[in-house]
């Protein structure tokens, strides 16, 4: 009986110093969160921050961006953190972590549908009508089988991004409108004269999920992929997250 009182006085003591241990490293993020918030200003919302793999060194994720800070948030620091044995690049690493988002809850009804092959791969882009790097994107997508391709219109370039969303959105055929703009350069010209609300609530949705450049992929397993990718590393991603 006394061992099994000693075993349990001891468990105790562990999950107590635990405890003390989080409670002391949340009073630290706490602290440097106040500080670095109040020294960067509500330009740079911070989302979170945690210990980096350096001691002494804290991770801080703007959600967009990942930077790095001392314990009083004196100094920070700029650029990737890369684990030299694996050649992993941590901070992207994180990022896509952090940043990943349940495809499951996307309102797929507010998107453009295009489905390529038996569509049995899935994927979310945000695209601006007038973006070229969202035209390159979908020129790659042509070499791309068997993928349903989620189109959230996000016009944020300019005034004709929102008149050119409009016009597609409001046309007899989608699909074929966005694919004949962006790859054949055919202008939507219909009458812009039904519900758009749902640009509206692309706007709003890719701001919540810190879309902040066009294209902006997302993969069904939540991860995202930023920038006009190429071909194969799309078709990588897709297999991966299939």
């Amino acid at each position: 009986m006394k061992k099994i009182v000693r075993i349990a006085v001891t468990a105790l003591a562990v999950a107590a110093a635990t405890l003390g241990c989080s409670a002391q490293a949340d009073q630290v993020t706490d602290k440097l969160k106040a500080t670095l918030q109040s020294r960067l200003g509500d330009d740079a919302p911070i989302k979170s921050i945690t210990k980096s793999p350096i001691a002494g060194l804290y991770e801080v994720n703007l959600g967009s961006q990942i930077i790095y800070s001392d314990a009083n948030g004196d100094y920070v620091l700029l650029g990737d953190l890369v684990d030299t044995k694996t050649r992993t690049n941590l901070t992207e690493a994180r990022l896509a972590e952090t940043n990943k988002i349940d495809f499951a809850s996307l309102p797929l009804g507010n998107a453009v549908k295009v489905v390529k092959g038996n569509g049995s791969r899935r994927i979310a882009v945000f695209s601006d009508p007038n973006c070229p790097y969202c035209k390159q994107l979908e020129t790659t997508l042509k070499s791309i089988d068997n993928v349903t391709v989620y189109t959230f219109l996000y016009p944020v370039l300019s005034p004709d991004s929102l008149v050119k969303s409009k016009s597609i959105w409001c046309s007899a055929d989608r699909a074929k409108t966005w694919e004949a703009w962006m790859l054949d350069h055919k202008a939507p010209n219909g009458p812009a004269n039904c519900d758009t609300s749902a640009l509206d609530k692309n706007l709003a949705l890719g701001r919540g999920m810190n879309v902040t450049g066009t294209p902006t992929v997302f993969l069904a397993d939540g991860r995202r992929l930023p920038g006009a990718v190429s071909a194969d590393q799309l078709d990588k991603a897709l297999a991966s997250a299939h």
